[in-house]
């Protein structure tokens, strides 16, 4: 983000704190008139007569309470009894009528208080998600009848181009016009280390250029860009809730009635048993009892701290499309990974150059200029390591593709062969017998029919694949890999990963029967993909990964938790990000039962007050807020 638009985002969020305390006022007042006449009743041992004091309080608590009032009238309009609001306005109302006028005020604003830090602390933690998140910039610099033109990104159209200045950002989809340029992604994938882009590479909204003026031609709308679909499932996010969310929804449901219920029990039941029953002591009792039973802690707290965790998930580019897959993924048992872009970079690289008879450099030159006349990966992985400078001056005539074997053609003068052992077989050519035994793909290179050499080419495994498999295996998770590659290349793979099973020769159906296998023996299983062909298995698993958040379409879509880089180490981060906000949440549930239920028994039995009710019950709230907060600040 540019300082301009730090600067600005900045003053945003202080004129919105100046708001939030301008907001409150009412309650501010409030406070203070209770402190005030708190002040002339202990410390100057003066009490206001009736109807004075009276009055007075009846201001403060209107101020302090006027919203939650309104909100019990609109609630018990529709005959919803059973809420929050209702059962503070009966127990303060209750409190103003035996005489309490303080405590009736105090409980009020206490109460008002923890309802302001609730909402402040959910809003904040929507508003961190988002601001994380949304860096589309408001404005383009799109190319017109070779003018430039500052416009919104809604209006260009695909296949105009945009300029983009060192420092700004990409603000729509699209391929690479310059020559070069190098962006920051982090928008995108968590990671700040520089990319650098060729002409006509792939350029995603949200990256930012770093050092020279780049043209980009747009290929997708702004509402298309990838960014903006990040944000959709970022914000769609929240409102999937967690299994332990709708739990304690129905839990405060069944919990409003029985606490009324009680709370009469408590007011009426003693008159049958107490011999010098008293009505407005066992009231009292009755209204502690009904403002330490407020399930406020519980119901905000545990949104907050599923908001937390996909915050902090986010931040480490992560991207959970609903608060539910947090519990998921800390229930999984099983991992179980595509190969070919998922544990390796899904791109081909010579690995070794074996020469006989030859040089390594007269090798590289033979098969170069004969691989570059063909578009097989494998042949342009050749000429990449080569380089095109060492064969560009070459003579390359008579090219021919042999089907399934490789190529043919005279280079120099010289007739060379390139492709497998099956091609050396095909012209009689004699090679070392130890090549049959290389597991990874080969090309041998023969010159005027005599065996030259051969160059081992293999897709390279990436560099934190082998953390990520440790880091599961430290979490007691089960690791499995399928691929369609061959099943030699598998196992080696899979052997030097230290990966506990491993299956090749795949189709997108035999995955998905492995993993089915899998599900039936009772496992909960996260599936990690990239390509489109692992859309079924990622639809079929408990937690289905996409990586990659610039990965297929189809995958991204179908996953439960989209990975924004190629680390297969945030695996782990997703599975520690999961088990860290579902400790905290579960922290904050057994807090604030177990206060609850002491104080309940205390407030019954007569010990506890009005004052410790609300103090304890607003205590308890704001522990659990400042609880869950701390999952936005946690390293993972």
């Amino acid at each position: 983000m540019s300082t301009t638009k730090l600067t600005q985002a900045a003053a945003v969020n202080a004129g919105e704190e100046a708001e939030g305390w301008l907001a409150h006022w009412p309650l501010l007042s409030a406070i203070a008139i209770l402190f005030g006449m708190l002040a002339l009743e202990y410390g100057y041992d003066y009490i206001p007569a009736f109807p004075y004091n009276f009055i007075i309080y009846c201001v403060a608590y209107l101020l302090s309470g006027y919203n939650v009032l309104y909100m019990a009238w609109r609630k018990a309009v529709r005959l919803d009894f059973f809420n929050e609001f209702f059962l503070m306005s009966v127990a303060t109302i209750g409190a103003f009528a035996i005489g309490s006028y303080s405590e009736g005020v105090a409980v009020m604003a206490f109460y008002s208080i923890g309802e302001w830090f609730q909402d402040s602390a959910v809003n904040r933690a929507k508003r961190s998600i988002k601001a994380l998140l949304d860096v589309r910039p408001e404005e383009v610099t799109v190319i017109r009848g070779g003018k430039s033109e500052t416009v919104h990104p809604k209006e260009v159209q695909v296949g105009e181009v945009i300029r983009v200045k060192p420092g700004e950002k990409v603000a729509l989809d699209g391929e690479l016009a310059s020559d070069k340029a190098s962006f920051n992604t982090t928008a995108l994938t968590g990671e700040s280390k520089p990319d650098t882009k060729g002409k006509g590479e792939k350029i995603y909204a949200g990256m930012i250029n770093l050092n020279m003026v780049a043209e980009v031609t747009v290929t997708a709308l702004f509402q298309d860009s990838k960014l903006s679909r990040i944000l959709e499932m970022v914000q769609d996010a929240t409102s999937r809730k967690s299994q332990t969310q709708l739990f304690i929804s129905r839990f405060a449901k069944v919990y409003t009635p029985i606490v009324f219920a009680l709370a009469l029990a408590v007011c009426f039941l003693p008159y049958l048993f107490v011999q010098d029953y008293i009505f407005k002591v066992w009231f009292y009792r009755a209204l502690v009892f009904l403002v330490i039973s407020c399930p406020c802690a519980l119901v905000v707290s545990i949104p907050l701290g599923y908001f937390g965790g996909i915050g902090l998930a986010s931040r480490k580019g992560i991207l959970f499309k609903g608060s539910n897959f947090l519990d998921v993924m800390t229930e999984v048992d099983v991992v179980v990974m595509d190969k070919t872009g998922t544990l390796t970079e899904g791109i081909f690289k010579v690995q070794e150059v074996a020469v006989q008879g030859l040089t390594e450099g007269e090798l590289l030159r033979a098969a170069a200029a004969l691989e570059s006349q063909s578009t097989h990966p494998i042949g342009m992985a050749i000429v990449e390591h080569a380089g095109k400078e060492t064969f560009q001056d070459a003579s390359i005539s008579n090219v021919e593709e042999i089907s399934g074997h490789g190529l043919k053609g005279t280079i120099d003068g010289k007739e060379v062969l390139a492709g497998n052992t099956k091609l050396m077989r095909k012209f009689n050519i004699d090679y070392p017998q130890a090549v049959d035994a290389i597991v990874y793909t080969i090309v041998v290179v023969a010159i005027d029919n005599k065996y030259g050499g051969h160059i081992t080419i293999a897709d390279q495994i990436k560099e934190d694949a082998q953390s990520a498999i440790s880091g599961l295996h430290k979490l007691g998770i089960q690791t499995v890999m399928l691929s369609g590659d061959k099943k030699a290349v598998v196992e080696q793979v899979a052997k030097e990963l230290g990966i506990d099973n491993a299956y090749g020769d795949l189709l997108p159906e035999g995955k998905v029967e492995r993993v089915q296998q899998l599900k039936d023996q009772g496992k909960r299983i996260a599936f990690v993909g990239d390509g489109v062909n692992d859309a079924p298995v990622v639809a079929l698993a408990d937690a289905g990964i996409a990586m990659g958040g610039l990965g297929s379409d189809a995958t991204i879509e179908t996953a439960d938790i989209v990975i924004q880089n190629d680390q297969p180490s945030k695996i782990v981060t997703a599975i520690r990000a999961g088990k860290l906000t579902k400790q905290i949440v579960w922290q904050n549930i057994i807090l604030a039962m177990s206060v609850k239920i002491i104080v309940l028994a205390l407030g019954a039995g007569g010990i506890a007050n009005l004052w410790e009710a609300v103090i304890a019950d607003v205590g308890v709230a704001l522990l659990a807020i400042l609880n869950a907060v701390r999952i936005q600040k946690s390293h993972i």
